[in-house]
């Protein structure tokens, strides 16, 4: 009889008790001691600079893995076409809907927490450029490899995407360099998980600060930015994608996220829909989409279609921006949101990946307000949830979509899954139960070949 090896006990659940408590006590020293409180403020302080440390190398190794997934599902033809190209407009919608709540709620308008942050935000401004031309040139990178040293972000998205398409225009002699880029990815997500250790403490000294420095109008801030996050990401879902779903493909969005309950309650329990990928995979197969736009569509989309994040991103940064009483320019949001666009690809189901994130976006237009990044430590975990659900949604939606479109669906197999006749087989937890039930003469299409699905 074998033993099976031990397994490692995921403890992440224990992170988010800790902040949780962190947040509780933080708010309690706050109120009993306002001016101790304040000066807790470095721990705060010091996790942002944490953070900051590790936005170049995130966002290195997620471009250049990300211009890779585009190739490659550009290469299986209208599919991949097609689903980059509904990934990009509804990331933008996202985005644009984040923007927009948040400019009707301004949820950090009442905190005026300016004075309190301003010695730390001074110390982060480097020099602006003033003209159209100088900002383009200051994206230039004086070497290949000082932009991943600098804390110009713009200038490591340039560098990102020049080795991203230089590597990938090797074809197989990239190859590895991908992989190497690959193995780098893992050891700087590893030193962000390490670095979320420390979120306890950061929340701590953020959330006592806030609350000393501010009393109860930064609970009520933080109520709001959350409350809003939660309603805007049901209506993106509800009311966008819904709709979009019922035009498009004549589908309720309650009956197909009915059929992915038990995947929605694996992600609240996990707060990442990473943990639901192989499930989601299965359970499209077993709807009726089809093998090769559900092995297209649904790992592509875990990195291009982030729709919970791109609302989060928007939002996070107005709210910072107005708590520190420096609110975003028109013309500093539309260069935010078309950041957050490309910089936002290949961070989903990280921990920590969203906050570098943010801090990187706001470090590329505006590096006063990155010490605000440390207000939403604490809550940035309670948000985490909302993100992820909406993220699989999206991606559900995304390929029933692109299956409709490009005639990739089985439609009879639809109805009798989301009818209950066709229940999805847990046992075998088969990746594509529909091709036993399809009555096709020909066999099942391989990826990246043409293929009709009966419809």
């Amino acid at each position: 009889m074998s033993v099976d090896a031990p397994r490692r006990r995921d403890r992440s659940h224990l992170l988010y008790l800790a902040v949780l408590l962190a947040m509780a006590l933080g708010i309690t020293v706050g109120f009993l001691f306002p001016d101790f409180a304040i000066e807790l403020k470095p721990l705060g302080t010091g996790f942002v600079a944490l953070i900051r440390m590790m936005i170049a190398p995130v966002i290195f190794c997620t471009l250049v893995l990300g211009v890779g997934s585009i190739r490659r599902a550009a290469q299986v033809g209208r599919v991949g076409g097609l689903a980059l190209g509904y990934f990009l407009i509804m990331s933008t919608v996202a985005l644009a809907i984040g923007l927009v709540v948040g400019n009707i709620l301004h949820p950090g308008s009442g905190l005026h927490l300016s004075e309190e942050v301003a010695r730390t935000g001074t110390a982060q401004v480097s020099k602006q450029a003033e003209g159209g031309v100088d900002f383009v040139l200051g994206i230039i990178p004086d070497t290949l490899i000082s932009a991943l040293t600098s804390t110009q972000v713009l200038q490591t998205l340039l560098v990102a995407l020049l080795v991203g398409f230089a590597v990938q225009s090797l074809g197989p002699r990239g190859e590895p360099v991908i992989q190497a880029v690959a193995l780098a990815q893992r050891v700087v997500f590893k030193i962000l998980a390490m670095i979320m250790w420390l979120a306890p403490i950061g929340a701590f000294g953020a959330m006592a600060a806030l609350v000393g420095a501010t009393g109860f109008d930064a609970l009520k801030s933080l109520a709001a930015i959350m409350a809003g996050f939660y309603i805007t990401c049901a209506i993106f879902v509800f009311a966008v994608l819904g709709l979009l779903l019922r035009l498009a493909a004549g589908m309720s969005i309650f009956r197909l996220l009915r059929y992915l309950a038990r995947e929605f309650l694996l992600i609240l329990s996990t707060s990442s829909s990473e943990s639901a990928l192989p499930r989601l995979i299965a359970k499209m197969g077993h709807l009726g989409v089809s093998r090769p736009v559900v092995g297209i569509v649904v790992p592509t989309g875990y990195s291009f279609n982030l729709d919970g994040t791109a609302i989060y991103l928007t939002m996070a940064s107005l709210f910072i921006a107005d708590a520190l009483d420096q609110p975003l320019s028109t013309g500093q949001q539309i260069g935010l949101l078309l950041f957050m666009i490309v910089a936002s690809k290949g961070a989903a189901g990280v921990t920590g990946a969203g906050l570098a994130t943010l801090a990187g976006g706001l470090q590329s237009h505006r590096p006063d307000l990155v010490p605000g990044v440390g207000l939403i430590v604490g809550i940035d975990r309670l948000m985490s949830e909302a993100r992820a659900l909406t993220n699989f949604a999206g991606n559900a939606v995304a390929t029933v979509l692109i299956g409709t479109w490009t005639r990739e669906i089985d439609r009879e197999q639809v109805e009798r899954v989301l009818s209950g006749a066709a229940p999805f087989d847990e046992s075998s937890f088969d990746d594509d139960p529909h091709s036993a039930v399809t009555a096709s003469p020909t066999s099942a299409p391989q990826p990246g070949t043409a293929s009709t699905a009966s419809s």
